[in-house]
């Protein structure tokens, strides 16, 4: 219970003062609860990503020992240095419930052909579309896990505050609104009384005054 003195000025301000708790109370939870249904769905989304990403980096890797075997490690260094293709990651941002969480954009440019395609096995050529691939969902990946960190983060935050606002701030306030109520009403029936003695004091006779 929060130490003011029991005044109508503080009763007032104290309403005011549980009432904005009360909506702080309600919106952080509103924001909890949108918070933890997006992370559960990108958590999900994570899980099903990681199991992509693994498989489209075997895919690569296989499509690689598959050109090492039919022409030889040498040959797929010499045709590994001839490729040209560049990649670029653009970071942009979109925000949940005031959370920043970033989008990974992944672009590729080739400049190909990157070698004649005598002599060469179309091994190569799926090894180098499947890296691609792989590349673009790592960023996809990164996405999804930066994301997660960040709202993990605010969700705590926010749970602390909703906590603070449940079993601390919002009992104190009505603990101490309660004391003042009581004792305001205990004063005016303090006053009705006094008022009610000193109006039959006054309504008697004068010769029973002076008696008194």
């Amino acid at each position: 219970m929060r130490n003011v003195a029991p005044t109508k000025t503080n009763l007032i301000r104290l309403k005011d003062e549980l009432k904005f708790a009360r909506m702080g109370h309600e919106l952080l939870d509103q924001k909890r609860n949108i918070l933890v249904l997006e992370l559960l769905n990108l958590v999900d989304q994570a899980v099903e990503y990681d199991e992509k990403v693994d498989a489209a980096l075997a895919k690569a890797y296989a499509g690689l020992e598959d050109s090492v075997l039919a022409m030889g490690k040498l040959k797929v260094g010499a045709l590994a240095g001839s490729i040209d293709v560049t990649s670029s990651i653009a970071l942009k941002q979109r925000r949940v419930m005031g959370v920043a969480l970033p989008v990974v954009q992944t672009e590729f440019k080739a400049g190909g052909p990157y070698y004649s395609p005598l002599d060469t096995s179309a091994s190569i050529d799926n090894a180098v579309a499947a890296f691609r691939d792989a590349l673009a969902m790592l960023g996809r990946s990164a996405e999804l896990r930066v994301s997660i960190v960040r709202l993990a983060r605010e969700v705590r935050k926010t749970i602390r505050k909703v906590n603070a606002l449940e079993k601390i701030a919002i009992p104190e306030l009505d603990e101490t609104l309660h004391y003042i109520q009581n004792r305001l009403e205990e004063s005016e029936r303090d006053m009705f009384v006094l008022m009610k003695m000193v109006k039959d004091r006054l309504s008697r006779p004068d010769s029973e005054v002076s008696q008194g």
